[in-house]
């Protein structure tokens, strides 16, 4: 599904956009609709100018957080009661949904969680292209909203897997173990990427890094890994085999569209629907090389051991999760307390982890009084930055280069203590 430019514009400027930025926050935080908004979505409805992917995520946000007296109004778009009776909401929102899927529909708005089963079966309806973006919208978003369970991200994530291009659907053996790095795919828009560079530095601790990029879905869109790799002319992965291959310079690039061109459909789809869903997690642990060690980051702290547990569900024997990189991204911050939370998986299947801190003593000479902020970030300059250091050790931008020696140190000794549980 690829959306016109003028019909995604219009998208994030709607009423019902409005809305979602509103109701769609998650738990804590979903603010009511001021009286006014709620007669713009209306209007918007009953004119048919609604996008139905955010008629939706709209609809399963509101329901979510409760509707009240004032947002009752939106029933005189639906029927009276509406909101009182999922079956009737289903299906008036959802005429043409397949009718296997209306016990799911159910279960969603009445806030159960799903089984593995059920969530496979989700993720299968949402990863193609047949009716009802309305419920594509409906489904993702209320997942969001609730936090999903591990249940269920197991159930998608093996739904994602089957959408493998033929090339990704078997391992090879290498005679190097895999590591694969995976930053949040919106990247960044003031502050320089380090990705690279810490690809080559885990293939000269003798690792095949592959690093996983794709296109932005927002809500950043400025320069990502996608734009940086490309521009310094990386070769992207076609398939499995090519592993056994020589090492690029900056490692293997697995692009998202190569890998599953159903999971890159939804880029446009998740810039409509402004909130993002679980893909967004989920596209940074997918383990299609079947690599051993995880490298990645969270935006929020309290994700940390989730993503931890996640890699270790898509069969990652160990994996490091940085925490207030810039951005998000695998950039550490020098200024503000970073650090990794380390974790593996051991032969019975029980998780151990530790913490490596940026206030540890071997890190004090990398602390900086602010992280330098990038007023004009282009891909030319990142990417000049990048091929100076790899060639020098150093560029002109001294803030550049401690981030890039501090990041080296903490996953050294991330992954030292990663080799240590799991072995080399």
């Amino acid at each position: 599904m690829i959306l016109t430019q003028n019909a995604v514009q219009y998208s994030l400027n709607s009423a019902l956009a409005k809305g979602i930025k509103l109701v769609g926050i998650g738990k804590h935080g979903s603010k009511p609709l001021p009286p006014e908004l709620v007669a713009e979505c209306l209007h918007e409805l009953t004119t048919g100018q609604a996008n139905n992917l955010q008629k939706g995520a709209f609809f399963g946000a509101l329901v979510m957080k409760g509707v009240n007296i004032d947002e009752q109004r939106l029933e005189n778009y639906l029927g009276k009661g509406v909101f009182q009776n999922h079956t009737f909401l289903l299906g008036r929102l959802c005429p043409n949904l397949p009718p296997q899927l209306y016990p799911i529909g159910l279960k969603l708005l009445a806030g159960q969680s799903l089984g593995v089963s059920e969530a496979h079966q989700l993720g299968d309806f949402l990863l193609n292209d047949g009716p009802c973006e309305i419920f594509r919208g409906l489904a993702v978003t209320i997942l969001r909203v609730r936090y999903e369970t591990n249940d269920e991200y197991k159930g998608l994530l093996s739904a994602i897997n089957s959408t493998y291009a033929p090339g990704f659907q078997r391992f090879v053996k290498t005679q190097l173990p895999i590591i694969q790095l995976a930053e949040p795919f919106d990247g960044v828009e003031h502050s320089f990427l380090i990705t690279p560079l810490l690809a080559q530095f885990f293939q000269d601790r003798r690792y095949n890094a592959v690093s996983s990029i794709g296109r932005t879905s927002g809500p950043k869109y400025g320069l990502n890994a996608h734009d940086l790799y490309l521009y310094l002319g990386c070769w992207l992965l076609q398939n499995n085999h090519e592993l056994l291959e020589e090492n690029p310079t900056f490692g293997w690039i697995l692009d998202q569209k190569a890998l599953s061109p159903d999971l890159d459909c939804w880029v446009d789809r998740r810039r409509t629907i402004i909130k993002r869903p679980f893909f967004a997690t989920l596209e940074k642990v997918l383990n299609p090389c079947g690599a051993r060690i995880l490298v990645t980051s969270v935006f929020h702290i309290t994700y940390q051991m989730k993503m931890a547990e996640l890699a270790l569900m898509a069969g990652f024997d160990g994996v490091m999760v940085l925490k207030r990189g810039l951005e998000g991204s695998l950039s550490p911050a020098t200024a503000r307390s970073s650090g990794l939370l380390c974790a593996v998986r051991n032969e019975q299947n029980h998780l151990f982890f530790t913490h490596i801190e940026r206030d540890f003593p071997a890190f004090q000479g990398f602390h900086t009084a602010q992280d330098e902020e990038v007023p004009h970030l282009t891909v030319e300059a990142n990417a000049k930055l990048i091929r100076t250091y790899l060639m020098d050790s150093k560029t002109d931008n001294a803030d550049f280069d401690n981030r890039v020696d501090f990041a080296k140190a903490l996953f050294m000794r991330g992954l030292d203590w990663i080799e240590s549980q799991i072995g080399y």
